[in-house]
């Protein structure tokens, strides 16, 4: 028996196409349980700072900040720094909005555009 699977993840906005470098940074970067676990955390609890979120997850915060970059440079999270009441600089995350439909004609349109060099 053959069984359909449909993925959606959406970029900002529905009618831009994403480039093909975008779609491997995204993929590469949700291909990982802590980074998808970062992910759940921040879409289900809103923004937080990484000393906080590196407790809820169960991870170290140098481990956190690497995972974060990571989905940072994907577009998946944003970051920006606020002080405290009482002074201290905190980096707070929040998962962007996005929104990608990953079907067959999807990736084929994202390849045409892909600048990554491939080695054989």
């Amino acid at each position: 028996m053959l069984s359909c699977v449909s993925y959606f993840l959406h970029v900002k906005d529905q009618n831009d196409k994403i480039e093909g470098d975008q779609l491997l940074a995204i993929l590469a970067a949700l291909a990982n349980p802590h980074r998808l676990r970062i992910i759940a955390a921040l879409a289900s609890g809103g923004r937080n700072y990484v000393s906080q979120l590196a407790r809820e997850i169960g991870i170290s915060r140098p481990l956190l900040h690497l995972h974060l970059q990571k989905l940072e440079s994907a577009g998946l999270v944003t970051s920006r720094h606020e002080l405290s009441e009482d002074g201290k600089a905190l980096n707070y995350f929040e998962v962007s909005s996005f929104h990608i439909e990953l079907t067959p004609a999807a990736i084929a349109e994202a390849e045409k555009s892909l600048t990554t060099n491939l080695e054989k």
